[in-house]
């Protein structure tokens, strides 16, 4: 998401609320309410259908974070207690609490600065050049105090954790949401959308204020600012597949009109779903609606779950509950009927300006790849305290769905991103029982906590 001024103290996030609750009257997400009321959840979806591998694929979405800035001295991951400066020096990076309140820069600008590419390849030297707003830019050479993070680590013990996934782009949210949803963002003609929209405030979809663009990004990364379409777009995601072979989605996410619902959904930008009746019975709004779907054993095939701003790890969120929102989601999960027939993926959509040292391979084409983010994998069928350092990105979650269920192939990234249901899975192994994950918040506490549809600095 655009940070251009970075401090949250300086950006005029009461504008930014005045307009997400404006666009309220546009229309809320599912069975969502833009205000926080209750509104009753969804029916049930259609029974989710067994496939190759799993009945179920969840797919949790974080914010906003590099493997280092999570996983820096995680035992046997390639993390790192320092970073390179662009002047050939480095810094010891610092422990630091998770909840920053600053959010360092992040879109394609920032990324090519960080990257500080040489011969095409990125020297991963530049993040101290870019400052943000009045505080110096070694203010992202930092990594999470481990015991503030517990779930995660807890996680990485017990299952998977893979510390080689790469964005699909040198980007923000907006992108990496639909990356998650389709591997790419090419409309054609050569180009990809990358970065946000102009219209910062108002949601980033189809109910965007008429006139809002996008950019756009060649092969050869030429940067077209604001001179791509309207952000309601009609290439094909994975919905088409799953719908073309009646497999059941719901993608879980806070209300339009709240930051999150406004920011993050990616089918907003979907005009197939936006305004067709899947806006109404397959976008599931508050995202909290997931625990309902899990506690009567209704769980879809494939499912996206979104947070909310106060749960979602994004720096200058004034919260520490991250953690927790993805253990209780997983912990439903996992004392539940769908527990040995679900993988549960958890991935951060973008670096969100922290600092990596691994470069991301391969020649840069349309922005990307992207800097690394770290990506979880949970399941009973998963290896137990294993760290893959093969090479993935955010189109090989979309491969996933895509084999699992025979459903063919969008021809975006998922075309080439490898494939992990063998490096992750031992499907010879018994499926294991599931042991909960400790958290600092509990599941009432998240389920009784007002959605954060208000100024996260009310100055």
């Amino acid at each position: 998401m655009p940070r251009q001024l970075r401090s949250l103290r300086s950006l005029s996030l009461a504008a930014f609320f005045l307009g997400a609750t404006l666009s309220g009257a546009l229309g809320g997400c599912g069975g969502g309410s833009s205000s926080g009321s209750v509104v009753p959840p969804l029916a049930p979806p259609p029974p989710a259908t067994k496939g190759k591998y799993f009945t179920h694929i969840v797919i949790l979405v974080q914010e906003n974070r590099t493997f280092d800035n999570l996983f820096a001295t995680f035992p046997g991951a390639d993390g790192t207690r320092r970073g390179k400066t662009h002047n050939g020096k480095s810094l010891l990076l610092r422990k630091a609490d998770l909840e920053s309140p600053i959010s360092p820069n992040n879109g394609y600008s920032y990324w090519k600065r960080d990257c500080n590419a040489a011969a095409g390849q990125c020297k991963m030297n530049g993040f101290d050049v870019v400052n943000i707003g009045k505080v110096s830019g070694t203010y992202v050479y930092e990594y999470v105090n481990p015991a503030q993070i517990a779930p995660y680590w807890d996680l990485a013990k017990s299952y998977v954790l893979a510390d080689h996934t790469f964005q699909t782009q040198g980007s923000g949210s907006f992108t990496a949401h639909q990356d998650l949803i389709r591997g790419g963002t090419d409309i054609g003609g050569g180009h990809s959308v990358i970065d946000f929209p102009n219209d910062w405030g108002h949601p980033w979809g189809c109910d965007a204020t008429p006139g809002t663009r996008t950019s756009l990004i060649t092969a050869n990364n030429q940067y077209l600012s604001f001179q791509g379409p309207f952000p309601c777009f009609t290439y094909a995601t994975l919905r088409d597949l799953l719908d073309a072979k009646n497999i059941s989605w719901r993608y879980y996410t806070p209300a339009t009109g709240g930051f999150g619902g406004n920011l993050w959904n990616a089918f907003d930008a979907i005009d197939a779903v936006r305004h067709g009746s899947e806006w109404s019975t397959n976008v599931a709004s508050p995202e909290t609606d997931i625990f309902t779907d899990i506690s009567r054993d209704t769980l879809p095939a494939v499912s996206w779950v979104i947070p909310d701003f106060q749960n979602s790890d994004h720096p200058g969120d004034n919260s520490d509950s991250g953690p927790s929102w993805i253990a209780q989601v997983v912990n439903a999960i996992g004392q539940s009927p769908a527990w040995n027939t679900t993988a549960i993926l958890v991935v951060w959509d973008d670096w969100g300006g922290w600092y990596d040292h691994v470069a991301p391979p391969g020649a840069r084409h349309y922005g990307g790849l992207g800097f690394r983010v770290p990506l979880l994998a949970v399941a009973p069928y998963a290896k137990t305290g294993y760290v893959s350092h093969n090479f993935y990105q955010l189109g090989s979650i979309v491969r996933f769905v895509e084999d699992n269920w025979d459903l063919g192939r969008l021809g975006t990234t998922d075309a080439h991103s490898a494939d992990f249901a063998g490096d992750f899975f031992d499907f010879n192994q018994n499926p294991r029982a599931f042991d909960p994950i400790q958290s600092k918040y509990s599941r009432s506490y998240l389920l009784r906590r007002p959605p954060s549809n208000h100024p996260v600095d009310d100055e």
